[in-house]
């Protein structure tokens, strides 16, 4: 369980330290605008995703036991994020991810990390597309523009609520929002090393600033975003709210876990490496009641971002201190020119976080499996759009763990393929 920064500064040597350093920065470009937006969509305040990048980002780096995993918020985590500040206000949240923290604490010390490849392959890929589908349908009214103050948390109440308020539509929002989509899509193709999505949602909201186009941004909706961290204190703290708040916890804790072990095993693949899951797994914990702490959101491993790290040649963890440090010193220095940001490009840019994150190149692949994955998949999905994503994930889970012993007892075992994570 021994962290991998560890390891590796045994043999650090400068041109490591300026491959990690043009890594670091790089990836925090991309996570900046990417923090920010995951923030509002899960019914926070923007600056609560600067907080999570930068506290949770660095001690996932300096605990974690991967070489270039990068962490911070996710697009998985907005669901339930939504969910638990809807219900138990955002102090609820707090209190929940710090829960969630020492539940990750215990499993690394249990060593627990290795059970993750016991969670069905089909049951992942299904809450992913549902998680996908929701956080798309949440980004329509900033990106179509649409004057309606609260639309509904509940998926078919959010879409009657958008289309009965679809004459509101703004031409200027949609044509920003579109054009930041066209944006990322060309600089992904054109440059993929190249920091595309600061750029893109920094060229549309300049023309949103120096066209004056009636369009809203971070700083008309939500005020000024502060310039320095906050201090760390704790939320109110009662037995009936932790008891109340358990199965959020236990929510977060487990996607915190899978995700972060996830995104930790496409690292290896990419760079011929082996992370230690459980070091990650502690890593998640300390990182989350960090988080917590500074009144962050949950905190993960993102797949997306770390991606990116192994691209632009991270080598080590220090390129994930250097992204946390990064966006610090942005916070610090330029959090007003964050206000100019406009929601109609944040929300373009989430629309193609969730089909990206839903891997729409593998549905075909998914649709050719036996049937009882495909059942369990489209079960799980419909669950997670529709009902709960806790429901989901117990329902999926236990449904595959048990079609699993099934097979086992009636000798058709042979026929499981172990999931390549």
């Amino acid at each position: 369980m021994k962290p991998k920064i560890l390891t590796t500064l045994t043999t650090y040597d400068r041109h490591q330290f300026v491959s990690d350093l043009v890594a670091g920065m790089t990836v925090a470009m991309v996570a900046l605008p990417l923090s920010l937006a995951i923030a509002i969509a899960s019914g926070a305040g923007p600056e609560k995703g600067l907080v999570t990048a930068i506290v949770g980002g660095l001690i996932i780096s300096l605990l974690g036991g991967s070489r270039v995993q990068i962490g911070g918020p996710t697009g998985a985590f907005i669901v339930v994020v939504f969910g638990v500040i809807t219900q138990h206000s955002y102090d609820g949240l707090i209190l929940a991810t710090l829960m969630a923290g020492v539940i990750m604490l215990v499993a690394g010390f249990l060593k627990a990390g290795n059970l993750v490849a016991y969670v069905p392959e089909p049951v992942i890929n299904g809450f992913t597309i549902g998680i996908g589908v929701i956080i798309a349908t949440s980004q329509i009214k900033d990106l179509f523009g649409f004057s309606i103050e609260q639309v509904p948390a509940e998926f078919i109440g959010k879409v009657e609520a958008l289309w009965g308020v679809k004459d509101t539509l703004s031409l200027s929002a949609l044509g920003i929002g579109v054009g930041t989509m066209v944006l990322i899509v060309a600089l992904r193709r054109l440059a993929p090393k190249f920091p595309g999505l600061i750029v893109a949602v920094g060229l549309t909201s300049a023309i949103v600033a120096l066209a004056v186009l009636p369009v809203e941004t971070i700083f008309s909706r939500f005020g000024a975003l502060p310039s320095t961290l906050p201090f760390p204190s704790f939320p109110e703290i009662s037995i009936e709210r932790m008891i109340t708040l358990l199965p959020s916890a236990i929510v977060i804790a487990f996607l915190a876990s899978i995700e972060s072990l996830l995104s930790a095993m496409v690292a290896d693949r990419m760079i011929g490496g082996r992370h230690r899951p459980n070091a990650e797994v502690l890593a998640q914990g300390f990182a989350n009641i960090g988080s917590a702490l500074f009144g962050g959101l949950p905190a993960t491993g993102a797949i997306a971002r770390t991606a990116t790290n192994v691209r632009a040649g991270g080598k080590t963890p220090v390129a994930g201190v250097v992204h946390a440090l990064t966006i610090l010193l942005v916070m610090l220095l330029a959090a007003p020119l964050a206000g100019y940001l406009a929601m109609p490009a944040l929300a373009g840019l989430l629309i193609l976080t969730a089909w990206n994150m839903s891997e729409p190149h593998k549905w075909r692949g998914y649709m050719q499996t036996r049937i009882s994955d495909r059942i369990l998949l489209l079960l799980t999905l419909v669950l997670t759009v529709f009902a709960d994503l806790t429901v989901a994930i117990g329902v999926g889970v236990s449904l595959g763990l048990a079609l699993r012993l099934r097979e086992k007892t009636t000798g058709t075992e042979s026929d499981w393929t172990p999931p390549d994570r």
